[in-house]
């Protein structure tokens, strides 16, 4: 079986509803829950994060960061960190446990590797929407971050169903089928057209975990366009903040052979938005990038 065709096999499987998330995720999509309900005051929300050891690290680490803490007053408690961020940051980040957990229990040091590479991406381009929507596109930075957080959600749970199907480790690029001895070798245009329908593949996945997950319709629209891959000049778009984002982040997906942004737009750094460059505006915001970046791997 080759990875095109255990992708159309759960394809068909989310076709027909069936669609299942591992028990650790279930968890945190309780905490979301009660995070959702309108009478749930900050004290209840600081005990639900500190039910959860990996969410109460994070939350003080976000709360302690660049973006969120830019007077540098450190705190070293959870109910101090819940009232500095606020409900939406607290939703982003049982969103961001969420997607992490997706991948399941790993099941091979293959896919331990691949989930934490997956991770990191997702990471890098999370704090980068953020800071893009705020300094370029003129967007909602926290609705960006949370949109950078899940735009890739597929692809984790594509990692946990990669015991059934060990191709979905492997690149599209490095997948090269054996065909039967009655099938003729395929060329290099049905290759590609292959991968092409292998990456909208994993988008449709991605937008029915999305969908699952009861995400706000709006967040699933901006997914959908970074997942049609078309960036705009210059960009303005909520979907065009992440495929920015995505080009510009320092670890590529482990699970795609290359970038959906399309390399003859050829974003680059020093491309110029109204007065500044847009290398000057990462190079100022590089602190912020980065705490929010680690603050999201504890």
């Amino acid at each position: 079986m080759t990875r095109h065709d255990a992708l159309k096999k759960i394809a068909s499987e989310i076709a027909d509803g069936k669609l299942h998330f591992a028990s650790n995720t279930e968890l945190a999509l309780r905490i979301r829950k009660a995070l959702d309900d309108p009478d749930c005051h900050m004290e209840a929300a600081a005990k639900l994060m500190q039910a959860e050891p990996v969410l109460s690290a994070q939350v003080v680490a976000i709360a302690n960061s660049v973006a969120y803490n830019p007077s540098g007053r450190e705190i070293t408690d959870v109910k101090t960190a819940v009232t500095r961020l606020g409900f939406v940051t607290l939703r982003n980040l049982v969103m961001a446990m969420v997607t992490r957990q997706m991948a399941g229990a790993p099941g091979s040091a293959e896919q331990k590797r691949l989930t934490a590479q997956l991770w990191e991406h997702t990471t890098h381009v999370a704090a980068l929407c953020r800071v893009i929507a705020k300094r370029v596109t003129h967007l909602d930075p926290e609705m960006a971050l949370f949109v950078g957080l899940v735009h890739d959600v597929g692809s984790f749970y594509l990692l946990s169903r990669s015991a059934e199907y060990p191709v979905l480790l492997e690149l599209p690029s490095a997948v090269i089928e054996e065909p039967a001895a009655e099938e003729p070798p395929k060329d290099d245009d049905e290759r590609d057209n292959e991968n092409d329908e292998s990456i909208n593949l994993e988008g449709v996945l991605t937008l029915a975990v999305l969908r699952k997950l009861n995400v706000p319709d709006a967040v699933v629209r901006a997914v959908e366009d970074y997942w049609n891959g078309f960036l705009a000049i210059p960009p303005h778009s909520m979907g065009d903040t992440v495929l920015l984002a995505e080009f510009l982040a320092p670890v590529a997906s482990p699970l795609r052979a290359a970038s959906n942004t399309d390399p003859t737009n050829n974003v680059a750094i020093d491309m110029i938005i109204g007065e500044d460059t847009l290398a000057e505006i990462l190079q100022e915001s590089a602190a912020e990038v980065a705490s929010i970046s680690r603050a999201l791997q504890a």
